[in-house]
């Protein structure tokens, strides 16, 4: 049994098709980063995994028809980070941490002495050690990505959902933030599906990718197992011409980038 598979799924807003017949499946503990240009269909597969946008077609995780579920039974197994939190109030960015359990707290319940030494633990994991009792708007865009990163694995869901989430990171924490994906989706044998705008991001950090064009499906790329030939035509698709190549850091890492050929 996979751990997510989605089969025909169609969505779009009002008259206008978005996604067409997205069909596509994905194993436990691994990322599964969606690729294509602006207005593929990135962000609506991603509001259709989470129960937000209506949708025709099957999400299946673990085994269970997600849009069989009520809000409250998708947002224990989902956990969706957006490209903008929403957040307008004062409020203190322990408090926006400890959001990721409020699908599990009964009415009026409050997060126990447990859930706040794990909130603390996350905040530290992500670099915000220290500024748990700052307002949540007296932090810069990234770091306030970095805060909803921390909420969303307090959540403990099954599924991570993150809409470009290296949208508003610097070169340093966009990469700190998917290494501190990876390391926690395969400790914890979750699986997270990430749009990203950045392909080499993508490529050194997911597992598998998915791309799209004009809302369909153009076909998969998996980074460590593919030819490299495969993936730099996969990715001229998406691109246009391009050159994939490997490289190693100081330490003798592998790593793939991506060249972007003639005129831009």
């Amino acid at each position: 049994m996979n751990f997510l598979t989605v089969r025909n799924l169609s969505a779009g807003y009002g008259k206008r098709t978005i996604l067409s017949n997205v069909s596509f499946s994905m194993e436990k503990g691994h990322i599964l980063g969606v690729l294509g240009a602006n207005g593929c269909g990135k962000t609506t597969l991603i509001k259709c995994l989470c129960g937000i946008l209506p949708h025709t077609g099957e999400c299946m995780l673990l085994g269970e028809r997600l849009d069989s579920l009520s809000s409250r039974q998708i947002a224990k197994k989902c956990s969706y980070i957006p490209q903008r939190s929403g957040i307008g109030i004062e409020i203190s960015v322990l408090d926006v941490v400890l959001m990721g359990y409020n699908p599990r707290l009964r009415l009026l319940e409050h997060p126990d002495r447990e859930m706040k030494a794990s909130a603390m633990e996350m905040l530290a994991l992500v670099g915000l050690e220290g500024r748990e009792n700052d307002d949540y708007l007296s932090l810069s865009e990234g770091q306030k990505q970095l805060c909803i990163l921390a909420r969303t694995l307090v959540s403990d869901a099954d599924l991570l959902l993150l809409d470009e989430p290296e949208s508003a990171l610097d070169f340093r924490f966009r990469y700190k933030a998917l290494a501190i994906l990876k390391q926690w989706v395969g400790r914890e044998n979750k699986g997270a599906v990430v749009a990203l705008h950045d392909g080499a991001l993508a490529l050194n950090y997911c597992d598998e990718l998915l791309l799209l064009s004009n809302g369909s499906v153009l076909g998969t790329v998996c980074p460590k197992t593919d030819p490299i030939e495969k993936t730099e035509e996969m990715l001229s698709r998406i691109y246009g011409s391009i050159t994939v190549r490997k490289c190693f850091d100081k330490h003798g890492r592998e790593h793939l980038i991506i060249i972007k050929e003639g005129e831009i």
